[in-house]
C-alpha cells in the first residue's frame, strides 16, 4: 500500500470516527420521525362494493388493478348495496366503500368518523316495467309513479339503500307502501323472476355500467318508466339530481331509446373511514380521477370527481387530488418514494437544521483525534525525562527505551497537513537524548499546542 493511500484512509477513517456519533443521532431521529409518521400507507386495503354483477362490483374491480400498480392490495367486500357500505364503514369493517346519496341516513356522528373522497358519478333510478302488463291494465305508457298502484314492484334489499329511496318519492307523491305489491328479493332473481312475468316492475339505482341496467334496456317487452317531473324531484329532494337518457345513447343504430328520456338521480361518493392512511386517501382519489373522468352517459370529459354533492366532510388528500391533480413529485419518482419525501420533508428539515450546528464539532474533534496519534508519546517521553532527574544511574537504559520511543514514532502515520506534529516530537526526543547522552538532566520538553487546527 502507497503512503498516500495509507495516509487518505487514515484521514478518511478519523473523519468517520469523528463524525459517527452525530451521524447515529440524525439517524435516530430519523427513525423516530419515520416511527411516528408513518408516511407510507398500509399494502392492503378493504373495498366495499356490492352485489355481483352490479356497477359497484365492476368499479371495485377497476379500483383493485389501479392500486395494485402502486403495491397496494384492495380486499373487495361483497355488499347488499350502499346502506350496507355505509353500514359497514361505521362498524369498521371497510376501510372504504361506495355510497349512494340519500339511500343510507348520514348522521351526525358520520361527520367526524368518515370521509369523502369526492362524487364518482351518478346512479339513476331506473324503474323497468313489463308492456304486457302495462297493456293489459290500458296504461302505456305508464309516465308517473301513481299509476303503479297495485302492481307487483320489487325495490331490492335494505341494504341496496332502493328501499328507502323509493319509499321516500312515493311518500312525495302521496302514496302509501301498501298500496303497491312490494318485494324485496336481490337483483339477480328479482331480474330472473321479472323476465319470468312474476313480477311487474324493478326499481333499482345503479350506474349505466350495470350490466343489468345494459340487458334491460335492450330486452324487447321492456321499458323504462320516464320521471317528466324529474326537475320538481330535484327540488323536493336535495339529495336527487335531474338527469337525461339521451335518444340513441343505448344503441344509435336501433335508436335506443327512442325518445330523450329525463329521469331522476343521486350521486354516488367513494366515503373513508377518518382514520384511513392519508397517503392510501390520496391514492385512491387519484385512481378516482383515472376511473370517473371519461365521459359517459351523464356526464361530460373531467365532470367526474368532484367536491359537490357530499354529506361528510372532504378530505383534504381527496380535495388536493381532484383540484391540483399529482403532486409534482409524483408525476417524476414511483409513488412510494414521492410519498415518502413529501410526508418526511418537515422532519427532515428538522433534523438538519439541528445537524448544523452540531456539525461544528467535528473539525475539532478531527483534528484532536490526529493530534492524539501524537501527543500520546509525550506521556512515554516525559516519564524517561523524570525518571532520569530521579535516577541518574540509569541513563543507558533510559537511552534503549528512548531508542525505542524512536521507533515507535517513525511509524505514527498522519494525513500530510499534521506532518508537523510528527517532527516536532522527534525533535523533543532528541533534545531528551542529547541531554542523556551529556549525563546531566534534562529540562522538560515543551509540549505540543493542543489548540484544535
Amino acid at each position: 500500500m502507497t503512503r498516500s493511500l495509507r495516509y487518505t484512509l487514515v484521514s478518511l477513517r478519523e473523519m468517520l470516527v469523528s463524525a459517527g456519533p452525530l451521524v447515529l443521532v440524525m439517524l435516530g431521529l430519523l427513525v423516530a420521525a419515520y416511527a411516528w409518521l408513518q408516511p407510507n400507507p398500509p399494502k392492503r386495503v378493504v373495498l366495499a362494493t356490492g352485489p355481483g354483477q352490479s356497477a359497484y362490483d365492476s368499479f371495485g374491480q377497476a379500483y383493485a388493478k389501479a392500486l395494485a400498480r402502486h403495491g397496494i392490495q384492495v380486499e373487495l367486500r361483497a355488499s347488499e348495496g350502499a346502506a350496507h357500505n355505509l353500514a359497514l364503514l361505521r362498524e369498521g369493517e371497510v376501510d372504504i366503500g361506495f355510497v349512494q346519496g340519500g339511500s343510507g341516513g348520514v348522521n351526525a356522528d358520520d361527520q367526524a368518523e368518515l370521509v369523502s373522497l369526492g362524487s364518482l358519478f351518478v346512479e339513476p333510478l331506473w324503474l323497468f316495467y313489463r308492456e304486457d302488463t302495462a297493456r293489459r291494465l290500458q296504461q302505456l305508457p305508464v309516465t308517473a309513479l301513481s299509476e303503479l298502484k297495485g302492481w307487483r314492484v320489487n325495490v331490492g334489499t335494505a341494504g341496496s339503500g332502493v328501499p328507502e329511496l323509493f319509499g321516500r318519492l312515493l311518500d312525495a307523491n302521496h302514496i302509501r307502501p301498501g298500496e303497491l305489491r312490494l318485494s324485496r328479493l336481490e337483483q339477480t332473481p328479482a331480474t330472473v323472476a321479472f323476465l319470468n312475468g312474476e313480477l311487474d316492475a324493478l326499481v333499482f339505482a345503479s350506474a349505466p355500467e350495470a350490466v343489468m341496467v345494459q340487458m334491460l334496456l335492450q330486452t324487447p317487452g321492456v321499458r323504462l318508466m320516464p320521471f317528466p317531473q324529474a326537475q320538481a324531484y330535484a327540488r323536493r329532494l336535495a339529495f336527487l339530481t335531474p338527469v337525461l337518457l339521451p335518444q340513441g345513447v343505448v344503441d344509435l343504430a336501433r335508436r335506443l331509446p327512442p325518445r330523450d328520456v329525463p329521469l331522476v338521480a343521486s350521486t354516488t361518493s367513494l366515503l373513508a373511514r377518518a382514520d384511513t392512511h392519508p397517503a392510501l386517501l390520496q391514492l385512491v382519489a387519484q385512481a378516482a380521477i383515472e376511473l370517473h373522468s371519461p365521459p359517459g352517459w351523464f356526464n361530460r370529459a373531467r365532470e367526474y370527481p368532484n367536491l359537490a354533492h357530499g354529506e361528510v366532510p372532504v378530505a383534504r388528500e381527496a380535495e388536493r387530488a381532484i383540484v391540483n391533480g399529482p403532486p409534482l413529485l409524483q408525476r417524476y419518482l414511483p409513488f412510494w418514494l414521492a410519498n415518502l419525501i413529501e410526508r418526511m420533508w418537515l422532519s427532515l428539515g428538522l433534523i438538519l437544521a439541528l445537524a448544523l450546528p452540531l456539525s461544528r464539532v467535528i473539525p475539532p474533534l478531527y483534528s484532536f483525534r490526529i493530534r492524539r496519534r501524537v501527543f500520546v508519546w509525550y506521556a512515554q517521553l516525559r516519564d524517561i525525562e523524570q525518571r532520569a532527574d530521579t535516577r541518574p544511574g540509569e541513563h543507558a537504559a533510559l537511552l534503549d527505551e528512548l531508542d525505542t520511543l524512536e521507533q515507535h514514532a517513525e511509524k505514527i502515520v498522519l494525513p500530510l497537513s499534521y506532518t508537523d506534529e510528527l517532527y516536532t516530537l522527534r525533535q523533543h526526543i532528541h533534545v531528551v537524548r542529547k541531554k542523556l547522552q551529556r549525563g546531566t538532566a534534562p529540562t522538560q520538553p515543551t509540549e505540543p499546542s493542543h489548540e484544535p487546527r
